[in-house]
């Protein structure tokens, strides 16, 4: 299933990626895994870029579903989806999702000036550089997580019943993941070669490359049209399907960039690692398998 973008919301995704582009390509992003001290650094010091907050906020990133009555820029779930989507493409770090949803709530979350967190069931990303943190936070203790890039502590908290946009917004960071790996992944099987050949010639390869991209293309119409009906079936769907394109896919790609892909000159494994903390959220999978299986059960007769 093909969904068509209309102009403004093709506008939208590419002005985006080109603002990304420019202030968080490639070696932005090794500097920020530089400065969370891995890779063998051992400054440690991982903090929001606020320059690059305060410019998503001038674009309207957090503010997109505020009502213009409130100033915001007044779209919808369909546009907020294709804005993270190209965040989860680019790897960017930061509590994304807690601020654009405190947007409205938070003074200075729309512009770019606040950041927010949010307790997430037991975890809470990024605490210690919040300006603002929603939930309660008593006997928060510091994790060592697998992604250099985003911070967590964990609370003894209860855990809330998951924010549906929350998941939804999540799955659409995965699909970037996910659609970013897939390019990743067809461009070394394209340039690299063994044996005389591309090793993109090779059967074994191929498929690796064919199901990358076919789990990403499935999880993208899924994503999109949960993003339309915003039903929460739809969306505990879209986040299965998210979370393995992302997860699986980025396996794949590992796979065929073989040891290349675990050094620290390539993004590839820092995907996987951002894929795996994002499973973590709002609830897990389990919460959305539960949540789908529910909604697919007969009811009484």
């Amino acid at each position: 299933m093909r969904f068509r973008l209309t102009d403004d919301q093709r506008a939208l995704r590419n002005g985006v990626r080109g603002v990304l582009a420019r202030r968080f390509d490639g070696e932005a992003l090794r500097a920020a895994v530089e400065g969370s001290g891995a890779g063998g650094s051992d400054s440690g010091a991982l903090r929001v870029d606020r320059g690059l907050w305060r410019v998503l906020g001038d674009l309207g990133f957090f503010a997109l579903r505020v009502p213009e009555a409130d100033g915001g820029v007044g779209l919808g779930l369909p546009e907020a989806v294709l804005v993270f989507e190209e965040a989860g493409r680019a790897l960017l770090p930061g509590p994304l999702v807690a601020t654009h949803l405190a947007a409205g709530a938070v003074p200075g979350a729309a512009t770019g000036e606040t950041v927010v967190a949010a307790v997430d069931g037991g975890l809470v990303e990024w605490l210690a550089e919040a300006d603002v943190v929603r939930g309660d936070i008593t006997g928060a203790v510091p994790l060592r997580s697998i992604d250099p890039l985003t911070p967590l502590h964990r609370v003894p908290a209860a855990r809330p019943v998951p924010d549906p946009v929350a998941i939804l917004l999540t799955a659409a960071e995965q699909l970037g993941t996910a659609t970013r790996v897939c390019e990743l992944a067809a461009q070394h099987a394209r340039t690299r070669e063994q044996f005389g050949r591309p090793i993109g010639a090779f059967q074994a390869v191929a498929h690796l490359c064919a199901g990358i991209l076919v789990r990403a293309e499935t999880a993208r119409a899924a994503v999109y049209a949960a993003a339309v009906t915003a039903d929460p079936a739809d969306i505990a769907a879209a986040r299965l399907l998210a979370d393995e394109a992302a997860v699986r896919g980025t396996r794949d790609c590992l796979q065929v960039h073989g040891g290349m892909g675990f050094t620290w000159e390539s993004e590839v494994h820092l995907h996987l690692k951002r894929a795996w903390v994002r499973t973590q959220r709002a609830g897990g999978v389990t919460e959305s398998e539960e949540l789908l299986a529910a909604a697919l059960a007969p009811g009484p007769a």
